[in-house]
């Protein structure tokens, strides 16, 4: 009698624990979407305390939510909505900015700005990420910054949200002149380019074979959503399995 008592005990702690596992598969479950969601549309609450510009638009203190546009064609579009999400406030076109070493905090960063203005925001980060994106503001508004800042600053063409994907996007100094983007620098500088030193036409010498240069590898690179959540889901599934088949098997032997 104490044998089968003993052999129940057993057999309701391994149903428990299956119970269990099996919870936790289905949390694990419900939780790994919303992981690679943030990871995706790089969801981000921003926080003001007084109030900030963005192109097109003026922030009073309150909460906001930021986010990248939905698109896997053009990841520099950003989205700014109110607390709750129910209304976009500003779709901005941005470009790539960079940073050698990445932190594990959000980062927002702000243009200079005349006393008693809104401070334009200037580029966003998100927490783990080498790039992240810089704001392009309307010509006007970019070349009143750049006066402020005495830097260049990057200039959309339009402020149509429907023709932002397809904008030039360029760079303007405090004077107003205008550069055409091509490719978004690491940095922006106004130091003039280097002019190549002028070529000496000599006697062709022997051609020796070189080694190839080493490849330099980059310090750090861009984060990217990764199969943990579902490894972790599968890990815990088996571990039910295992417990399931070890309570039936005895339940028949």
């Amino acid at each position: 009698m104490e044998s089968y008592d003993k052999n129940l005990l057993e057999e309701v702690e391994m149903l428990r624990v299956s119970v269990i596992v099996l919870a936790l598969c289905l949390v694990a479950t419900m939780l790994a979407p919303v992981a690679l969601a943030d990871q995706f549309d790089k969801k981000t609450v921003l926080t003001v305390n007084e109030p900030i510009q963005v192109p097109g638009k003026v922030l009073m203190p309150g909460k906001y939510v930021v986010k990248l546009f939905d698109s896997l064609s053009n990841r520099n579009i950003v989205q700014i909505f109110n607390e709750d999400e129910t209304e976009v406030l500003a779709t901005i076109i941005a470009i790539p900015n960079y940073r050698l070493h990445p932190t594990g905090e959000t980062h927002f960063s702000y243009w200079e700005a005349p006393v008693n203005k809104p401070v334009p925001l200037k580029s966003w980060f998100y927490p783990g990420d080498n790039f992240g994106q810089e704001f392009a503001y309307p010509k006007e508004t970019a070349v009143e910054i750049a006066r402020e800042s005495k830097e260049l600053v990057p200039a959309i063409s339009t402020e149509k949200a429907a023709e932002l994907p397809s904008a030039e996007v360029g760079l303007v100094d405090q004077s107003g002149k205008e550069s055409i983007l091509e490719q978004a620098p690491q940095s922006w500088t106004t130091e003039p380019a280097v002019e190549p030193p002028p070529r000496v036409d000599a006697a062709p010498e022997p051609v020796q074979a070189a080694e190839p240069a080493p490849v330099e590898k980059p310090e750090t690179l861009p984060e990217t959503a990764t199969n943990l959540p579902l490894m972790g889901l599968l890990g815990l599934g088996s571990i039910g399995a295992g417990v399931m088949l070890r309570f039936f098997a005895k339940r028949t032997a």
